[in-house]
């Protein structure tokens, strides 16, 4: 009862809450970090309806697919993000890449290897060929299901499927952070391929494709100079007559060779000694948030909420954005909280539930929720989530290194904030209830299925 009437109850408690932080700062962040006023300033967030949505592009390649969620979508124009879904099939190489925007990006399932450049950094990286001779060349490293990646705008990234099932991703760009000093348009720069011979569908409108690789447009007796090759190789460069798409199937022997994953114990200890002294060339790009040991809350009924900003992750300090793991078992409950100082891109990884969403003008959604879908949560819109018989899962990407919530309900929210005389006159309820109200709940955040009072 009290999670339908949610809606009218926050409507009397709602207010707005802002917060302006300066983050340590790195070299990278004069490129944009913790401002997003500027392509921000351009969209609208008077929303009276948010949706639960699926992706309206969809692109086919040789060995995977892109599924893009952009900005055609109200709540996601208001928050000025767009959000792609990779899934690389056994064998498959996602083509080298960069783009106008941060991204942060999560691993769903299956497990591979990613590459990065940053650019003015060495090759401090080497690895053997049948030739004999060495490959040196920048940071590689093995990803799998639960970690999060950080790519800086202008990084160059690349990722190959060395499992037996698909590596499948999904990643959030930042459109509005003043690093991209473009436009509110998401941009691919890639340095391989032919990404317009993808196989694409829309779901609305006209199909639209990516234009071709950066070397499309340059003469290939320039690229023959540049790069002291023939001409038939620099041709080969522009892609022209390659028709694989962005994720192409690698067929002979792949002889990039990364450090294995340690383990959890050797990834927190190393955690622990990277701090300030980190350069972004030295700076770990990557965090695995899916281990239980990780969780920020638990409630052994109710489920765990793992939060990674830039104290844990130095990385996203120059990225300006983090991200949340969510487990609810069965039936348990999300307590209503609104973010203070971020928007919100709730990604659905397993089981199902119900999802409210309230604004200023009251609730702009209330719907069941399933595996893939994505729900948007603008800055201080309150939420609230309940698990199905199935449990729920999620991934949640904010834009903010150190996004700040401010929970309704429970230990350390609001309400305990209160003064029983507030919660009284407010509300039109005697001091018994206004004391219940205040005190019933002692958990933090997640509750369990038909918790009782004092729980």
């Amino acid at each position: 009862m009290a999670f339908l009437s949610l809606g009218l109850f926050l409507m009397v408690l709602f207010h707005g809450c802002t917060a302006q932080f300066s983050p340590h700062q790195n070299q990278w962040q004069a490129l944009g970090g913790a401002q997003r006023h500027r392509l921000q300033a351009r969209t609208s967030c008077d929303i009276d309806r948010i949706s639960a949505r699926e992706p309206n592009r969809r692109f086919s390649a040789e060995a995977g697919e892109t599924e893009i969620w952009d900005l055609e979508n109200e709540e996601f124009l208001c928050a000025g993000f767009v959000a792609i879904r990779y899934t690389i099939q056994p064998r498959g190489l996602l083509l080298p890449s960069y783009t106008n925007a941060p991204q942060i990006s999560y691993v769903i399932r299956g497990k591979g290897i990613q590459g990065a450049v940053i650019p003015g950094c060495a090759e401090t990286f080497e690895s053997s060929q049948e030739s004999g001779f060495p490959d040196r060349h920048q940071k590689v490293r093995e990803i799998r299901q639960g970690d999060v990646l950080s790519v800086f705008p202008g990084m160059t990234t690349w990722a190959f499927n060395n499992g037996e099932n698909p590596l499948e991703l999904i990643s959030l760009l930042d459109l509005s952070n003043d690093a991209n000093q473009l436009d509110l348009k998401i941009r691919k720069f890639f340095l391989a391929g032919n990404p317009s011979a993808a196989r694409g569908e829309e779901r609305h409108g006209a199909q639209t494709k990516e234009a071709g690789n950066v070397f499309k447009g340059i003469d290939e007796k320039f690229l023959s100079a540049i790069f002291n090759v023939d001409v038939d190789t620099a041709r080969k460069l522009k892609g022209d007559e390659d028709n694989r798409g962005n994720i192409v199937r690698v067929e002979k022997n792949f002889e990039v060779v990364c450090p294995s994953y340690q383990g959890e114990e050797a990834e927190m200890r190393e955690r622990r000694h990277n701090g300030l002294e980190e350069t972004v060339c030295t700076m770990k790009l990557s965090q695995n948030i899916d281990s239980a040991r990780r969780a920020d809350v638990y409630n052994p009924r109710g489920g765990r909420l793992t939060t990674l900003n830039s104290h844990h992750f130095p990385a996203l300090n120059t990225i300006q954005l983090s991200a949340e793991r969510g487990v609810l078992y069965r039936n348990a409950i999300l307590a209503p909280y609104w973010n203070v100082n971020a928007h919100s891109m709730v990604y659905i990884l397993r089981g199902s539930g119900r999802m409210q969403i309230v604004g200023s003008k009251g609730t702009v959604f209330d719907e069941q929720v399933k595996e893939g879908q994505i729900v948007v949560v603008p800055q201080d819109f309150a939420s609230i989530k309940k698990a199905s018989q199935d449990g729920l899962e999620w991934i949640a990407f904010k834009t903010s290194a150190n996004a700040m919530t401010s929970p309704i309900a429970g230990r350390l929210s609001v309400f305990r904030g209160l003064p029983v005389d507030v919660l009284m006159n407010s509300y039109g309820i005697s001091r018994e209830e206004a004391r219940n109200l205040k005190f019933n709940r002692e958990g933090l955040k997640v509750f369990g299925p038909g918790s009782a009072t004092r729980s």
